[in-house]
């Protein structure tokens, strides 16, 4: 049982150290899943079908990310090391994930960029999963709200730098994102080894230790049941409504850019779309881990989910470049105190000496609302087919984002007020 009474204030050198690594992971995956997939894609399938495609083929890379991330978790929280009980995996999984990053650049076609996709997420959520219990293992509870916001912070970084650089790196029509995909190698290499080499864990060296992780993973699914029961299990059903609606806005923008704006250039546009967001959301990220520490969380959370909903409305009448970015703002300002304020609550909620599964269990509303979300491409290709040129399928994309996270304010709200930040 990790004792936080005689953990010691942490500078911001040291959160910014131990959340490093977030950026390489946010940079990653919003490359791969906003501007290189859609656009590598549309050189290997149907234009009729390229919803479709890239829906399924990332929804069966989340369902992974989804099954790996939490038992990833569950072992780093047994795991016996004198390096600690984090830092192994992640950097196993870290080293692993460069094998598959080769396929996606050099291998061309539909299987080996599929191939190459799964196969990292199976290796970059196996450090995923470790690298969640690093705050609730370093980080005193009077800091949570400020270790979230600046977790959050890096995220959104990762994003803005990913949406502005990538897009300008991969020219239309381009089957092998080769400069991409060596920008997220490098980007990666380096911020996982300051996190790496700037966080110091205990040693973990418990004897017994390899009985204990055989316990950890063989109770593993049996602790499902009390971690998803309230108010944790309620937090993570409000991450899962508010993101399922906003992942699936995310996966498609660039088909949305494409097809509705007719924009000359929409890789870049879908960037710039990105990077709109990601400014506003990274400062409401910051003043929502403020905020909330004093006036709680779930309140936060609760006013981030009407700004969202609204943000969502809005898209239906974006038509020009200019609207589009500037509903974007919008957007991020719900998105960020949403994100910030719900990581805190589910912070809040954790056992100390599970803090790793149980932060990895969000997971499943994480990457579950991701890979659900990605179910609207068939639904957006055959709306569309049914009367073309009126794009009935954005539409119901941004009606079904608007419903998610509506419920997801509706479920927050259900939970009774506590002593532990739900106020």
């Amino acid at each position: 049982m990790i004792d936080k009474s005689v953990m010691k204030h942490l500078r911001i050198s040291n959160l910014l150290a131990l959340n490093s690594y977030w950026f390489g992971i946010s940079f990653m995956w919003n490359s791969l899943h906003v501007i290189i997939l859609p656009a590598v894609l549309l050189g290997m399938v149907s234009e009729a079908y390229k919803n479709t495609v890239l829906g399924l083929l990332t929804m069966a890379g989340l369902i992974i990310a989804m099954i790996v991330q939490p038992l990833a978790g569950a072992a780093s929280d047994g795991w016996v090391s004198r390096w600690g009980r984090r830092r192994p995996l992640i950097l196993i999984g870290s080293s692993l994930d460069y094998l598959f990053l080769i396929l996606l650049a050099w291998a061309g076609g539909l299987g080996w960029l599929a191939l190459g996709y799964l196969g990292l997420q199976l290796t970059s959520n196996l450090a995923h999963g470790a690298a969640q219990g690093l705050i609730p293992d370093l980080v005193p509870p009077q800091q949570t709200g400020r270790a979230s916001a600046v977790k959050n912070l890096i995220d959104m970084t990762g994003l803005i730098v990913s949406s502005l650089l990538v897009g300008r790196l991969l020219a239309p029509g381009v089957v092998q994102p080769v400069a991409p995909v060596v920008a997220i190698g490098f980007v990666l290499g380096v911020v996982t080894l300051i996190t790496l080499l700037g966080v110091r864990e205990a040693p973990a060296l418990r004897s017994g230790g390899s009985q204990r992780l055989r316990q950890q993973m063989g109770g593993f699914i049996a602790s499902l049941r009390p971690a998803l029961q309230p108010p944790f299990g309620q937090i993570v059903l409000s991450r899962f409504l508010f993101l399922i609606g906003i992942y699936g806005i995310q996966v498609f923008a660039q088909y949305y850019v494409r097809d509705v704006l007719g924009a000359d250039n929409p890789i870049q546009l879908t960037g710039d779309l990105l990077a709109a967001i990601t400014l506003s959301l990274v400062v409401f990220a910051l003043a929502g881990g403020w905020l909330g520490d004093r006036i709680g969380h779930r309140r936060v959370q609760l006013i981030a989910s009407g700004i969202g909903v609204l943000g969502c409305l809005l898209l239906n009448w974006a038509r020009t470049p200019a609207l589009l970015l500037a509903i974007g703002v919008v957007l991020g300002v719900g998105i960020g105190l949403f994100l910030t304020s719900n990581w805190a609550l589910a912070i809040q909620h954790a056992p100390l000496d599970q803090a790793a599964k149980f932060m990895g269990l969000t997971n499943l509303a994480t990457a579950g609302a991701g890979a659900l979300s990605r179910l609207q491409g068939p639904v957006i290709d055959g709306l569309n087919a049914a009367r073309p040129g009126a794009w009935w399928g954005y539409t119901a994309l941004f009606l079904l984002g608007a419903l998610g996270i509506a419920l997801s304010a509706w479920v927050l709200g259900k939970i009774k007020p506590s002593g532990k930040g739900l106020v």
